[in-house]
């Protein structure tokens, strides 16, 4: 086995295993930073959807109270008011949603699905220690990261509408029903608000990134692979080959071999500096022995 090949087969062992590190470490990296950038996304929804619901309640509201009692106004409920604004948004990013998942709620729209209603039961289970909570399921579409945080009674003015149909406002039973949305209680978290975010996109641009990265890293491999061996065969295989010639007939007896000229103050240089004084010192010994 040459020295070259010797070389190379070095050289490749380290860079296939640079590669992988890099590869392992960068994939992870541009995953990892893809998914808060749809994190980071789904938190800006979820509070332009509570912006939504306190500006209803602050200052949409008040000036429909009096109309209230003879006709209800889905406008006045904050959380009505969220989802319309995401209905709307929905119209130009179809992927993206907002809903307020609810167990029992008024409004059939906002009943939560099979895997919505595990994710209300996971802050009931927490009794309140749960604050938000995120997870990535597949959809038709493609995978979705979704952002969750707990729809909690805080407020008693709330349980005014919730508690029994013969307390809630008749224009309000009379527009859902006496079936849905009651039984509510101080404290319980009855639903959980959700944001749905596409994970498609930032993971494809990961993977672009990913793969221009290892092109790039590619690449470089090539480049100094080549430079490495032009200079291995011009600063060491060349000359060690022409000394190994020399040496060879040297070895038969034949001095008329030119003597090494190297320049510098290299390995190579000193070998070549030592060889021919060697070819000296043996063509005096061989004069000498021949007298």
């Amino acid at each position: 086995m040459g020295l070259r090949l010797k070389f190379n087969i070095v050289l490749f062992l380290v860079f296939a295993a640079g590669m992988a590190v890099s590869a392992y470490v960068s994939h992870r990296l541009l995953q990892n930073n893809a998914k808060q950038e749809v994190l980071r996304s789904a938190g800006l929804m979820l509070e332009a959807a509570l912006s939504v619901r306190g500006y209803t309640v602050s200052q949409v509201k008040p000036h429909l109270e009096s109309q209230l009692a003879e006709n209800f106004l889905p406008q006045s409920v904050p959380a009505y008011a969220a989802a319309e604004t995401f209905t709307t948004l929905r119209k130009k990013y179809p992927d993206y949603s907002y809903k307020e998942a609810t167990l029992n709620p008024t409004n059939p729209r906002n009943r939560a699905v099979e895997w919505e209603t595990d994710v209300v039961n996971a802050f009931r289970n927490a009794s309140g220690t749960l604050s938000e909570l995120t997870g990535e399921r597949d959809t038709p579409t493609g995978p979705m990261l979704y952002l969750a945080r707990p729809i909690q009674i805080k407020d008693k003015a709330c349980l005014a509408c919730h508690t029994t149909p013969a307390e809630a406002p008749a224009s309000m039973v009379k527009l859902y029903g006496e079936n849905n949305g009651f039984g509510w209680k101080h404290q319980e978290i009855v639903g959980a608000q959700v944001v749905s975010v596409p994970m498609s996109l930032p993971i494809k641009n990961a993977d672009q990134a990913f793969i221009t990265f290892m092109g790039s890293l590619a690449g470089i491999f090539v480049v100094t692979f080549i430079v490495l061996n032009i200079m291995l065969s011009v600063m060491i295989i060349r000359p060690i080959s022409i000394l190994s010639e020399a040496a060879d007939k040297i070895s038969t007896g034949d001095f008329d071999v030119p003597e090494f000229k190297g320049s510098g103050k290299d390995e190579i240089s000193t070998l070549s500096t030592s060889f021919n004084r060697m070819r000296r010192s043996l063509q005096k010994a061989m004069k000498l022995i021949e007298r």
